[in-house]
This record gives C-alpha cells, structure tokens and sequence, in this order.
C-alpha cells in the first residue's frame, strides 16, 4: 500500500488483501500478478503465498492482511484511495467478515474517499444487501469488452453514493452500454510487452455514449509498451472528468 500513487484518477492505494486469480481477458496480461512475482522475488511479507499457477501465479495467492485495516487511520490529509489494487475484494475466498471489517474502516475514515474496484459483480450484487454504505465509498466493476456488460446490471443494483465503469484495458468495443446509474466512466488502453492495441473508435464511442447519458468521462491512457508512451489526448483534448457523489449534487 503506499500512500501515493501514480495511477491518473485515484491518489493512495491500500490492500487489506493481496492476490487474486484471472477471470475474465482482461487478467490476462495482469499488472499486479506481475508485480506480485517480483516483490515475492524480493522477499515482501505480504507476497510469500503462492497462487494457483493455471490460475494466479507466483505471490498472488490471495490472502487477508488484517493488520492493514489500521493504515486509513494514520492517514490525517483528506485522499483519494483505490482499494485493492492488488487484488479483489469481493474475491470468493475473502470472507464477508472481512469485507465487513473493510467497510468499516472506510466508514471510520469520512474524510477519505474510496474507489473499490471489481470483477467478481455477481458476488458484489449478491452481498451488497450485507454491508453498510458509507457516502465516502465508490463502487465500480470492469467492463473490458461488450462480453462483460453484464457486470453493469449487477453494479446498478449496488447502493452506492457513486457507481463506475473501468473499462481498461479496453479490449473491444462496447455497444449497446447502458449508463443508467451510472455516475463514472474510465476507458484505458492496454500496456506492457504483451498489450493488446485499442482502436480509437473503441474510446470514442465510450466517449459519446457518456456525453449523451451526461456521465463523467475519464481517458486514462492510449497504453503501448509503457503506459505513457502514447499519451492520453482523445481528439486533441484530455478527458478528466470526476464524479459528484449524490449527496453533493442534490444540495
């Protein structure tokens, strides 16, 4: 976890768990399975556990760290923080006390606000009705190709202050998206020595579907062999569009 962080639309990251498991073609070129083999390389505590080598692989099993609940708290400055960037929370193997404890923290801490992103949306719908949702939480899913549009349904009966699409990295395009609740759009390309290119029709169209449904956009990046090397400029402009959680656009 680090209390800074590089990614373009969040501030901090935290990983109360760590590891996951690929479900979906967006895992396929994983960042953070990556990475998790190289810290397990250098011996970081919290990347010793090994996942399934069809599945996961070297230092991304997934595992719990209940001692980083405390981290929000030493946190005084008002932030933006990703949740979980190595990992799911709603993974199958966290347990829901563990997601409890989670939320918990998050509610202990209004003067942060949290981005929990996910790929498991059948388990978030499932047992959203379980958890209490602080305003200061933002739930999102991935949406990668039109093959996971389903998540969006499972998102829209999520009660959170502020739901939110990653389409990244974006692999297809996605007609026939519907923006309904939806209140926040990330679109990215794909980056590393494997990435699968983007088409600009693809982002566009992602673009002018938000225009239409009045939902904030934001282009991460064109990606490449490194993230940056492309820039982030759609159509000579950079799109940085941020959500209003509900309670500030009724007042």
């Amino acid at each position: 976890m680090s209390d800074r962080s590089a990614i373009e639309w969040t501030e901090a990251t935290w990983n109360p768990t760590t590891g996951c498991d690929r479900v979906s073609s967006g895992c396929d070129n994983c960042y953070a399975m990556t990475l998790a083999k190289r810290l397990k390389a250098m011996g970081s505590a919290k990347y010793q556990n090994d996942g399934d080598p069809r599945t996961s692989g070297p230092g991304f099993g997934l595992t719990v760290h209940p001692d980083a609940l405390s981290v929000p708290y030493g946190w005084k400055s008002p932030r933006t923080v990703f949740v979980n960037s190595m990992s799911d929370l709603f993974h199958a193997r966290v347990p829901i006390g563990f997601v409890r404890q989670v939320f918990e923290v998050m509610a202990g801490t209004p003067q942060h606000t949290y981005q929990v992103l996910t790929k498991r949306a059948r388990r978030l719908r499932q047992v959203a009705g379980h958890l209490e949702w602080p305003p200061n939480v933002w739930m999102g899913v991935s949406v990668e190709s039109a093959r996971e549009l389903p998540r969006v349904d499972d998102l829209r009966q999520v009660p959170a202050a502020v739901r939110f699409l990653s389409c990244e990295p974006l692999l297809g395009p996605l007609e026939g998206l519907d923006l309904g609740g939806i209140d926040w759009v990330i679109a990215g390309g794909e980056s590393g020595p494997r990435h699968r290119p983007v088409d600009e029709a693809w982002v566009t169209g992602i673009r002018d579907t938000c225009l239409e449904a009045e939902v904030a956009f934001f282009f991460k990046q064109w990606g490449g062999r490194t993230p940056k090397i492309h820039g982030r400029e759609l159509e000579g402009r950079t799109w940085d569009q941020m959500p209003l959680p509900a309670a500030a656009t009724s007042g």
